[in-house]
C-alpha cells in the first residue's frame, strides 16, 4: 500500500478534474451544435429527414451511453479503425447529448401555442421570420431551464468514459483508491468535487429560468 497525504490526493484529483471539464465543454458545445442541426431536421417538412432524426434519437436515447462508448472504442477497433480514448469519449458524449438536447428543444418549439403561428402568419410573415421573431424567442424561454439542467447530466456522464480508459476525475479516483486502499475517503472526495461542479450549474439553471420566465 502506498500512502498519500490528503493534500496530495486532493491535488491529484483536481488535476484530473481539468480533463473532466474539458470533456464536459466539448460534449456540451459540440452536442448543442449537433442538436441545432437535428432540430432543423425535426422541424422540416421532409418525412425522410424526420425519420432519420427519429432513428437517431431512438438509438441514442434507447441504448446506454456505456454501450455507445464500447462500440466507438472497442467495436470499430475490430474493424481496423482505432480512435484515441479522448476522441471516442468526445464523439460519444456529443452524439448522446445531441439526441437529448434536440428533443428538449423540439418539445419547447412544439409547446408554443398554435395561435402564435396563426397570428404571425396573419402579419404576412414567412416561415423563417415566424421562427426568428415569434416562435424561437418563446421557445427559448421554455428551453432555458431544462437545457441548463441537462448540463448537469452531461457533467455526470463524463464519469462513464472511465470505462474505456479516459483519465478524468472518476478514473483518477479509481487509481488512487486502488493504490491507497482507502476507497471511502477517496471516493468521498470525488463525490464532493462532482457536487461542487454540478451544484453551481443547478443554481444557474434556476436563476436563468426565473429571469426569462414571464409572470402570468
Amino acid at each position: 500500500m502506498i500512502s498519500y497525504t490528503n493534500p496530495e490526493i486532493i491535488a491529484a484529483l483536481l488535476l484530473a478534474t481539468r480533463y473532466t471539464l474539458v470533456l464536459f465543454f466539448v460534449g456540451a458545445i459540440g452536442g448543442g451544435v449537433l442538436a441545432l442541426l437535428l432540430l432543423v431536421m425535426g422541424l422540416s417538412k421532409s418525412r425522410l429527414l424526420q425519420r432519420l432524426l427519429g432513428a437517431y434519437v431512438a438509438f441514442f436515447q434507447g441504448t446506454p451511453l456505456l454501450m455507445q462508448l464500447y462500440l466507438l472504442f472497442f467495436g470499430i477497433a475490430y474493424l481496423g479503425v482505432r480512435l484515441p480514448t479522448w476522441a471516442a469519449a468526445a464523439i460519444a458524449l456529443i452524439a448522446w447529448s445531441a439526441a437529448f438536447l434536440s428533443e428538449i428543444w423540439r418539445g419547447c418549439v412544439a409547446a408554443v401555442p398554435r395561435g402564435q403561428w396563426e397570428a404571425s402568419s396573419s402579419l404576412a410573415m414567412g416561415y423563417l421570420e415566424q421562427m426568428r421573431y415569434v416562435i424561437l424567442p418563446q421557445a427559448l424561454t421554455l428551453a432555458v431551464g431544462p437545457t441548463v439542467g441537462f448540463l448537469v447530466d452531461i457533467m455526470k456522464a463524463t464519469a462513464v468514459t472511465a470505462i474505456i480508459g479516459y483519465v478524468e476525475l472518476f478514473q483518477a479516483g479509481n487509481a488512487i483508491a486502488n493504490t491507497t486502499f482507502q476507497p471511502f475517503k477517496v471516493y468521498g472526495m470525488v463525490a464532493v468535487i462532482y457536487f461542487l461542479l454540478c451544484w453551481p450549474v443547478s443554481l444557474a439553471a434556476r436563476r436563468i429560468e426565473a429571469r426569462y420566465t414571464v409572470p402570468r
